[in-house]
């Protein structure tokens, strides 16, 4: 059979055996319940806050009350010397350190010497001055001579003018020449080029520039020789967060707790609130008033944790300490319901008081009962 045939053959079968499921299809009952989709069934996911306990009276409860508080904030400082007691010492000449009298950290009193210099400048000082003074001698001579002559008819009255100005003159130069030895730092009674730096006021040491040979420039951006601070009395500069800052006014009272005497609360006040903002940290400055009792305190960066205390108390919902369970940067308490049932809350949790209880600034209302022990029920909850 030629190839064609066998394949137009084919086809009719094909097309045959489609029309006959067709018929077939057509002569059946078509039932629309069987289209419909199978029934539903929903299940209840049960609350994970919910939690249901056997023997609830296993567990004490404590009530929410309500007391007026004061509000306590905490942040980090470091002790700092009060920059209003602060000295600096320098030199007013230059010159090459001959002696260094006192080191970092020495307590000194007024007038003490702290160092020695050899400086050219008083050298070239204490010249203009001799020359000055032998000056003054000449021009006070001629002052007197002129005098003499006048009185004899010898002289005129202009020349004898011209006399007493100059030597008015030499005196206005000497003088000058005297302050300038002086302001140096020399004795004009006794002609040095050494210059003895003393100390302005009596304190303490808290930094030191200066060593042995070394050379010293004059006032020209140079760094302090020595600073002496009076450490009577420091400053904590805190660095407190923009949010915070509403919670904070001069006046407050502030507790320090410093690392270097763990345990003991100094108790201070805040002087002033920067009104600048850091603007990486936003952040301001908060200077706190710190009396140094017996010279325990360092002057410069001991680190310090600030308690700071408002003037005015509020209304504040406060529970056990217990009570609150502190999980994974959040707080969470356990609220009785109906039954053997508690209930999980977040909440904002604030200071803790010296009584024991701790403050609930939100989440919880007045009135509320909760476990008095929040980390026993979590622990055998999770149990049961």
């Amino acid at each position: 059979m030629p190839r064609w045939l066998a394949q137009y053959r084919l086809a009719q079968y094909a097309v045959v055996g489609g029309l006959a499921v067709l018929a077939g299809c057509s002569s059946q009952e078509v039932s629309a319940v069987s289209n419909n989709p199978p029934a539903v069934k929903v299940e209840q996911v049960p609350d994970p806050n919910l939690i249901s306990v056997d023997k609830p009276e296993r567990f004490p409860l404590a009530v929410a009350a309500a007391r007026a508080e004061v509000s306590e904030l905490v942040a980090n400082g470091s002790v700092a010397p009060d920059v209003s007691r602060t000295v600096p010492v320098n030199a007013l000449s230059s010159g090459r350190v001959v002696d260094v009298h006192a080191r970092l950290g020495d307590d000194v009193q007024k007038g003490q010497l702290l160092l020695t210099i050899n400086s050219s400048d008083m050298s070239q000082a204490f010249s203009d001055l001799r020359k000055f003074q032998a000056d003054e001698a000449l021009a006070k001579t001629q002052s007197e001579r002129a005098q003499l002559l006048f009185s004899h008819g010898a002289l005129a009255q202009k020349d004898l003018d011209v006399a007493m100005e100059t030597y008015e003159k030499a005196k206005v130069d000497t003088q000058t020449a005297l302050d300038h030895v002086r302001i140096l730092g020399g004795d004009p009674q006794r002609p040095s080029s050494v210059i003895e730096v003393h100390a302005p006021v009596s304190g303490t040491i808290v930094e030191q520039n200066v060593t042995p040979s070394a050379g010293v420039k004059s006032l020209d951006n140079s760094p302090n020789l020595f600073t002496i601070a009076d450490l009577s009395q420091l400053w904590v500069i805190c660095d407190v967060y923009e949010n915070d800052l509403a919670q904070v006014h001069v006046g407050d009272r502030a507790q320090i707790e410093l690392n270097a005497f763990p345990g003991r609360k100094l108790a201070g006040r805040i002087a002033n609130i920067g009104k600048l903002l850091d603007p990486n940290t936003r952040t301001a400055k908060v200077r706190i008033e710190l009396p140094n009792e017996r010279g325990m305190l360092a002057a410069r960066n001991m680190f310090a944790t600030v308690h700071f205390v408002s003037q005015g108390a509020q209304m504040r919902t406060v529970v056990p300490a217990s009570a609150v369970l502190r999980l994974q940067d959040r707080d969470w308490v356990f609220v009785k319901g109906e039954g053997n049932q508690f209930r999980r809350k977040e909440v904002h949790a604030g200071a803790t008081n010296a009584d024991g209880t701790e403050q609930v600034l939100s989440g919880l209302s007045t009135g509320e009962q909760v476990a008095r022990d929040a980390l026993l029920f979590d622990r055998e909850s999770k149990k049961e």
